[in-house]
């Protein structure tokens, strides 16, 4: 699993026009994105990587601040631009492996007490963010 995780002062995630995810003070955006061989192993390396990097301000991590996070998938982490002109998006997993994965990360977030929104699996998505700082780290779980 990668996750591209982006400090952020605000984020929402509109499909079709209606907000389907918000965090509405500072907090995480995780854009991730799932491969074919990930698992549960995968999951739980990355949510604790969410929840305790010291990357909000003070030196906090999302735990110690109490701060909300918002995932977000997003298969085009994995693509592969080594060649030509068009991306492969071979690498990333389909979404009947993706989908149960990023599931269970936003569970293992919410087991971990933190505040957890979400988009919409699949759907073609509106992602509106104030990067905060501009900070933003890419992390293989």
């Amino acid at each position: 699993m990668r996750a591209v995780l982006q400090r952020v002062t605000h984020a929402r995630v509109e499909v079709d026009g209606e907000v389907v995810g918000e965090v509405t003070r500072p907090g995480i955006l995780a854009l991730v994105g799932v491969t074919h061989d990930d698992g549960a192993e995968n999951v739980e390396r990355l949510a604790r990587k969410i929840a305790q990097l010291r990357i909000l301000r003070d030196e906090q991590s999302v735990t110690d601040a109490g701060a909300p996070v918002l995932v977000v998938s997003q298969f085009t982490l994995h693509a592969d631009t080594r060649k030509g002109r068009r991306p492969s998006w071979s690498a990333a997993a389909p979404g009947e492996v993706a989908e149960p994965l990023v599931d269970a990360l936003v569970d293992a977030l919410r087991t971990r007490g933190l505040e957890v929104a979400t988009g919409r699996f699949g759907a073609m998505m509106s992602v509106t963010l104030e990067n905060d700082g501009p900070f933003t780290l890419v992390v293989d779980g």
